[in-house]
């Protein structure tokens, strides 16, 4: 099963936003052409691909749905084009910092247009994966294009079809939550749908939202001269921990961007090509900031409205779709998975719910259960920021008792050579051993942080790198490093040395 369920970019996320759905609720079903299929899949984002790919491949009947663009929100306006745009900005930061490898540095003439070309030209060389043909041809799965609203319990409605199914998955995922502050409607601005389809370069971007979007974007913004200026209602990376985000922070810095914390946005106003931004700081303070940009990246809604699921009996609310841990909705014969359902809101989550629908739908009692605590997620800015497992205040919240344990990026000869040494690996270890948690940042912590991706999925122990040998010299020495201090702190103990000075007199 897993062959035909993984075989999809686990980097995409879910289908378009179903509200964008045109009315056509006064149109009979009795003028409608009417399917039955064993399983209707809504939103071919990385959940629903998934699902309806392993169904499919399967043997069962299926039909996707979506209105929007195939491959959902990250193959056109997330993960691929975002990581491009990075990929482009890096290279401009290199060329930059050249003098330290002894390379004499040059300005780069960065070409913008070009760049969310490039961008544009990625998305378009990977549509193929999440296209209509390669779901027919390689799964067996029919295509509608269209927006879907349930129509009854077991029953959407689709265009100009009736699909009537044994099985729903709904995979809509979510979009960009746009705050109610006066005048930003009437001013405009750009959120991740829009912003690698700029056709100019800002002098001055306003990101409204200190997250992983926020600060990636603001981060590239910069590297490519532009100049950046972050709000934020409380602190940037607010759900990571505050050791490691502090290295990131050193960096942002030290590119030159302005980060305002603690500052809500009250009031924007556009004359011209000036946005003009009203900010208010926690202690009352009011200032303002202009620039010729706006990027709102505040948060993500669920897509909800516009599928009608009080007609289906789903319960539902503004935070998303409710369901259980098999993840079945209120209606016994529709999952929800993925940003919908109001989670972890990661493409490789969606992709994840959707393997573990088709178990479930497949298997029944025999499927499996939503688990979270293993999984992992990475904020792609210079250096990244991974983390997989609990975090630290998880840990304390659930009264589990806990050492920590770091490994330096500037002790792994690597990381010397290739001048990458700000970095840190912490790891959280349970009084049994087990690794609860771990977090990293530095260059390629998303590469760095799959060994305990894999340890804290299988329930491992820190001394299951003890038989590990790590080729020399890579970065994944750190994660080893940081095994073998905690070994070395359980092996040498005062006892432990007084019974091999012992043995030793016997030699």
């Amino acid at each position: 099963m897993s062959d035909a369920t993984t075989s999809f970019r686990e980097t995409h996320s879910e289908g378009d936003i179903v509200s964008k759905a045109p009315s056509n609720a006064n149109t009979t079903n009795s003028s409608k052409k009417r399917i039955k299929v064993d399983a209707c899949v809504i939103g071919a984002g990385s959940g629903g691909l998934t699902a309806a790919g392993g169904l499919g491949a399967l043997g069962r009947k299926v039909v996707l749905v979506e209105g929007g663009k195939m491959g959902g929100d990250c193959l056109n306006y997330g993960c691929v084009p975002s990581k491009t745009l990075i990929a482009s900005a890096k290279t401009a930061h290199t060329m930059r910092d050249a003098a330290r490898f002894g390379i004499t540095p040059v300005e780069p003439e960065v070409q913008f247009l070009d760049v969310i070309g490039r961008v544009q030209q990625v998305i378009a060389d990977l549509a193929h994966h999440d296209s209509e043909e390669r779901m027919k041809e390689e799964f067996n799965v029919d295509t509608i294009r269209a927006y879907a609203r349930f129509t009854g319990p077991r029953e959407v409605t689709a265009g100009d079809t009736v699909i009537e199914a044994k099985h729903f998955v709904i995979a809509t995922g979510s979009s960009a939550f746009v705050p109610p502050i006066e005048g930003l409607k009437e001013a405009g601005y750009l959120t991740n749908e829009s912003v690698f389809e700029q056709t100019f370069q800002p002098r001055h971007l306003i990101v409204l939202g200190g997250g992983p979007i926020g600060m990636e974007m603001a981060q590239a913004h910069r590297l490519l001269g532009s100049k950046v200026t972050v709000i934020e209602k409380g602190k940037i990376f607010g759900k990571d921990d505050p050791e490691l985000v502090a290295v990131v922070r050193k960096r942002l810095d030290a590119d030159g961007i302005d980060i305002l914390e603690d500052f809500e946005a009250k009031k924007v106003a556009k004359d011209g090509d000036t946005f003009t931004v009203t900010i208010v700081h926690e202690d009352g303070t009011e200032r303002t900031v202009e620039g010729d940009q706006l990027l709102v990246a505040v948060g993500r809604r669920p897509n909800v409205e516009g599928l009608d699921l009080e007609k289906a009996g789903i319960e539902y609310s503004p935070r998303g779709i409710k369901v259980d841990d098999s993840l079945k909705t209120t209606n016994s014969r529709v999952f929800a998975i993925g940003d919908v359902t109001g989670g972890l809101q990661f493409t490789h989550v969606a992709g994840y719910q959707g393997r573990l629908a088709v178990k479930n739908i497949l298997l029944k009692a025999l499927g499996g259960k939503n688990k979270t605590d293993h999984v992992p997620w990475v904020t792609y800015t210079e250096p990244e920021l991974a983390h997989v497992g609990l975090t630290e205040n998880q840990v304390k919240e659930r009264g589990i008792k806990y050492s920590v344990v770091r490994a330096p990026f500037h002790d792994n000869d690597r990381a010397n050579a290739e001048g990458e040494t700000d970095g840190l690996v912490k790891v959280l270890v349970g009084s049994d051993g087990k690794i609860l948690g771990a977090d990293v940042v530095g260059a390629h912590a998303g590469e760095v942080v799959q060994q305990f991706a894999l340890a804290v999925a299988n329930g491992l122990k820190m001394s299951a790198f003890d038989k590990m040998i790590a080729p020399y010299p890579t970065l994944g020495e750190i994660s080893k490093a940081a095994a073998d201090t905690w070994s070395f702190e359980k092996l040498f103990t005062p006892l432990n040395k007084a019974a091999i000075k012992a043995l030793a007199l016997l030699d």
